[in-house]
């Protein structure tokens, strides 16, 4: 029953605090035992304490009582009874009878022995405890009494074999206070050792499971694509097979990754070229078709055909983008110091034939100084980030449309670089910001996307330990936002 109240409350607390249950609930059985044990101990040391005075008062109350003749002489002033009466809250109590039960002196209502063999040895008390009544308080009275039997007369006379009773008694109101008092002085420094002994525990138990908050730390700062092992070599034996194991787990979900994005990356290739082929082809059948009258539906077709060719090249070439930009990618390429603002003056320059095609004007804006654009320095692959730089302006130039203005702005701060990209087209609707970063998002059903650029662009910053964001702009438009670590 208790094993099933113990791991009833033990299953849904933490492993410290079971531990802690486990090892300080027998500290707590031993300390009730002990104390216990203690209180019996202290108890049976004030019995002997109390047994020892009242011996001591019996033989002297003895002495008082001398036989002669055929009678007793009892030599007991009143001076000594009243001292021996004296203190009312350790009230002595006594009784002299011959043959025991006659009474002679002292206080007749102290009860007979009843425990005494037959044949009581002489001259050795016996003690015991009893009860009295209190006339004051109308209860009765604890006591612990000595019972002293004593041969007294003439040994040739007739009254050989008289025996005389001498009873003593004293409150155990005393003795108990005494045994309070040993037991306080015994349960104080067990109760501060047993504390100790907590702290202790609960010291060992938390470098004992110092290694498992090491391994939580190893794992749940992780994000969900970082596959690399565990490393825990300092562990115990048990820390390490169960590190061993989810070191495994996450061998196999590797291979399975990378085989997908192997399967990816080949598929890709694979599709390019004929790709590349089909579309060339429909713009080799549209010129044609265009020669031809009153084909109005059979250029309606090609163009459609090429449209779709296209938007699956752009698909391919988005994956083959991602697959670079995976971590297993990135560790293949060197990463160097380079000027950010730079990178995205030669960018745009690169895509301003693209953007007069597209009908937007397409300008750059630099922190320019006295010696011209100030440099920003960040470290990373360049093939990457410029991916990425072309991948955020050509949306800009895709959606914005034809008319609208498109600027490319480069500034930083003490340790940060942003690159801001502008446009005052139609922007998205409010409240989808957030998701123009997700995989085959797409806000807006217009154009050829795939809804993988955007994408392609928070993996190839956050693996550059930046943040990418989006903010609309008012009155109409979108900026997107580059932020990057400056190098030292």
């Amino acid at each position: 029953m208790l094993h099933r109240v113990l791991r009833w409350f033990g299953a849904g607390t933490s492993l410290r605090r079971q531990l802690l249950l486990w090892l300080l609930l027998p500290q707590l059985v031993l300390w009730l035992g002990g104390a216990l044990f203690t209180f019996k101990l202290a108890e049976r040391y004030a019995n002997q304490a109390v047994d020892a005075s009242l011996s001591q008062a019996s033989r002297a109350l003895a002495r008082q009582v001398k036989p002669m003749g055929t009678g007793l002489l009892i030599d007991f002033p009143r001076a000594a009874q009243d001292v021996l009466e004296a203190d009312p809250a350790d009230k002595l109590l006594y009784t002299v009878s011959s043959p025991p039960g006659e009474f002679i002196l002292g206080n007749r209502q102290l009860p007979l022995p009843q425990s005494v063999p037959e044949h009581p040895r002489l001259g050795e008390p016996y003690y015991y405890d009893s009860e009295v009544a209190n006339p004051q308080s109308g209860s009765t009275d604890r006591l612990r009494v000595a019972a002293l039997y004593l041969h007294y007369g003439d040994a040739d006379g007739e009254d050989k074999g008289r025996t005389m009773l001498v009873q003593v008694a004293r409150s155990s109101a005393n003795r108990e206070e005494l045994a309070r008092r040993l037991l306080t002085d015994m349960v104080l420094p067990l109760s501060l050792l047993m504390v100790l002994m907590t702290m202790i525990v609960a010291a060992g138990i938390r470098a004992g499971l110092a290694p498992i908050a090491r391994l939580r730390s190893l794992v749940e700062g992780r994000k969900p694509n970082d596959l690399r092992p565990i490393e825990l070599h300092v562990a115990p034996q048990e820390l390490r097979t169960l590190a061993h194991a989810i070191n495994e787990l996450l061998e196999a979900v590797q291979s399975n990754v990378q085989a997908q994005r192997r399967f990816i990356s080949d598929a890709a290739h694979q599709l390019r070229t004929p790709l590349a082929g089909l579309k060339s082809q429909t713009e080799l059948a549209l010129k044609e078709a265009a020669e031809l009258p009153g084909e109005p539906a059979l250029q309606e077709r090609l163009q459609r055909v090429h449209e779709s060719a296209s938007r699956s090249a752009h698909l391919v070439n988005q994956l083959l983008t991602l697959a670079r930009t995976e971590p297993e990618s990135q560790g293949a390429q060197s990463r160097v110091k380079l000027d950010l603002t730079r990178l995205a003056r030669e960018v745009t320059a690169e895509l301003v034939p693209r953007a007069l095609q597209a009908g937007v004007d397409l300008g750059f804006e630099g922190a320019d100084d006295s010696d011209g654009a100030t440099p920003l320095w960040v470290h990373g692959v360049p093939l990457l980030l410029k991916e990425a730089l072309v991948n955020v302006i050509d949306n800009a130039l895709r959606y914005a449309g034809r008319g609208a203005t498109v600027t490319v702005q480069a500034s930083g701060d003490a340790d940060r670089a942003w690159l801001s990209i502008r446009d005052n087209g139609p922007g998205v609707t409010p409240g989808s910001e957030g998701r123009l970063f997700e995989r085959f998002y797409r806000a807006t059903l217009s154009g050829n996307g795939c809804g993988l650029g955007l994408a392609i662009v928070k993996e190839i910053v956050e693996r550059h330990g930046g943040r990418v964001s989006a903010t609309p702009v008012q009155p109409q438009g979108l900026q997107l936002d580059l932020i990057l670590p400056l190098a030292p």
